[in-house]
C-alpha cells in the first residue's frame, strides 16, 4: 500500500512529456505534451431574449375579464405607425374594445406622448369596430408622427375603461 502511494505521487509530481510523432521507438521525450481540448472552443449561440408579455395572473386578468387574449404593439409602416393588436376569446367581454364610441389612446410616459387612432377623409378611423367574434384578431393602428416612440419602450393601451399598461413595443 505504501508503495502504491508513493508511485502515485511520484506520477502526479513528475511532469508530463511525451515523444513527438515522427519520433522513433527508441528516442526520448524532449518537449512536454499539450493536451488537446475535447471540444474546439467554439462561439457561444446567439439566443434572442424574448420575455413573456404578461405573467400569468395579467394573461387572466384580460382573459377573463374583457375577454382577450395575444395582446401587441408593434412600429409598422418604418415607425410611422403603431399597431396595436388582440385576439378575442369571450366576444360578449370584448365588446368594449370595438365600440366605436370608445376613443382608444396609446400613451408613451417615456417620451410623454399621447397617441391617437388617425381618421381617414374617406376611410374613417384606422382600427376595427363593430361586433368581435371569438378566435378572431383585432388591430387598431396609432399615428406616430415624427416617431417619438421607440421600439423597446413600454407603452399603456386605453380604450374606454379598458386599460393595458406596460405593453413592450416590438
Amino acid at each position: 500500500m505504501r508503495t502504491m502511494l508513493m508511485l502515485l505521487a511520484a506520477l502526479v509530481a513528475a511532469p508530463a512529456v511525451a515523444a513527438p510523432p515522427d519520433a522513433g521507438p527508441g528516442s526520448t521525450p524532449t518537449q512536454p505534451a499539450t493536451i488537446a481540448p475535447k471540444h474546439a472552443p467554439t462561439k457561444p449561440a446567439r439566443t434572442r431574449y424574448a420575455p413573456d408579455r404578461f405573467a400569468g395572473r395579467a394573461r387572466k386578468y384580460y382573459q377573463l375579464v374583457w375577454g382577450v387574449d395575444s395582446l401587441g404593439v408593434k412600429l409598422v409602416e418604418s415607425g410611422e405607425v403603431v399597431r396595436f393588436t388582440y385576439r378575442v376569446i369571450d366576444p360578449a367581454r370584448a365588446r368594449a374594445l370595438n365600440e366605436k364610441g370608445n376613443e382608444p389612446s396609446l400613451i408613451d410616459p417615456r417620451a410623454g406622448v399621447k397617441l391617437v387612432v388617425p381618421k381617414m377623409e374617406k376611410i374613417g378611423p384606422l382600427r376595427q369596430s363593430g361586433v368581435p367574434e371569438a378566435g378572431k384578431a383585432y388591430w387598431m393602428a396609432f399615428s406616430n408622427k415624427g416617431r417619438p416612440v421607440k421600439k423597446g419602450d413600454r407603452v399603456d393601451v386605453v380604450i374606454g375603461q379598458f386599460r393595458a399598461p406596460g405593453l413592450v413595443v416590438d
